[in-house]
């Protein structure tokens, strides 16, 4: 008969790990990390360690937020002063005569 999941029981209480979720969704600038907008294994442990007084390694923070419905992700490289008309109309007009 199986006794569950093996490995060590999770150090954030159910109610922590909703409160660690909201931070998460919040972004990292909200949390003082400006230079760009990605969560990485460390911000997150770092975050966990002054939310909670909790400290993660990179692989336990990796794990707990697999745990929690979170998987990695590749941002989008778009800068915010991208302007989607300026290049529709670039490759309308310009690229079609470099084309030729």
């Amino acid at each position: 008969m199986s006794k569950g999941p093996s490995g060590t029981e999770c150090r954030l209480s159910p109610k922590q790990q909703d409160r660690l979720a909201a931070a998460l969704r919040e972004g990292p600038a909200a949390h003082g990390y400006t230079e760009d907008q990605r969560w990485t294994l460390a911000r997150v442990a770092d975050l966990i360690a002054r939310l909670f007084r909790v400290n993660y390694t990179l692989r336990g923070a990796s794990m707990l937020l697999h745990r929690m419905g979170f998987s990695p992700q590749m941002p989008a490289h778009r800068p915010i002063e991208r302007d989607e008309d300026t290049i529709a109309t670039w490759r309308e007009e310009v690229w079609r005569q470099a084309k030729i």
